[in-house]
């Protein structure tokens, strides 16, 4: 017997290598874009928080205050130069805040803010802000360009206790 076949019936079936391609880099963008959007990536997320409002936990780790904030890289964030001070004063009536508390804070003014803090000036990156009301004064490190694009001329706090 004779193998009466025709070529296209023996033929294996065509690849399109272009247009999986174009799938598969289309697909690694679409997911880059989600993981830029959800600040999964180690890089780009430079781009500071657009809520009006924001919270973080400070606590005290070894002595002085700090905060995590997950979203924007940030494990044990120290305040220093006067800030622990600073929030000293706006804690004194919360029980137990060394162990957690919530920081309201926001450039705007908001219903029952605490503390007005003023800008006076830049230095090494940072920001010297000062109590409206004292002459109380703290340097807000650089991790403030996490929440903002640029310092804010005033800072509106408050502290709340986490229950």
């Amino acid at each position: 017997m004779t193998d009466e076949s025709t070529p296209a019936e023996t033929s294996t079936p065509k690849t399109h290598w272009g247009r999986l391609s174009f799938l598969v880099l289309g697909l690694i963008l679409v997911a880059l874009g989600i993981a830029w959007q959800l600040r999964l990536l180690p890089f780009g997320n430079s781009l500071p928080r657009q809520n009006a409002i924001m919270v973080i936990a400070p606590y005290k780790h070894q002595g002085t205050w700090v905060f995590d904030d997950s979203s924007a890289g940030l494990v044990q964030e120290p305040f220093v130069a006067g800030v622990p001070e600073m929030i000293d004063v706006i804690v004194k009536d919360i029980p137990d805040a060394d162990q957690g508390f919530r920081l309201i804070f926001s450039s705007n003014p908001f219903p029952d803010y605490q503390k007005k803090l003023v800008w006076l000036r830049g230095d090494r990156g940072g920001n010297y802000y000062r109590f409206a009301d004292s002459d109380m004064e703290g340097w807000i490190c650089p991790a403030m360009f996490q929440y903002y694009e640029k310092a804010p001329p005033e800072l509106y706090v408050k502290a709340e206790p986490m229950n």
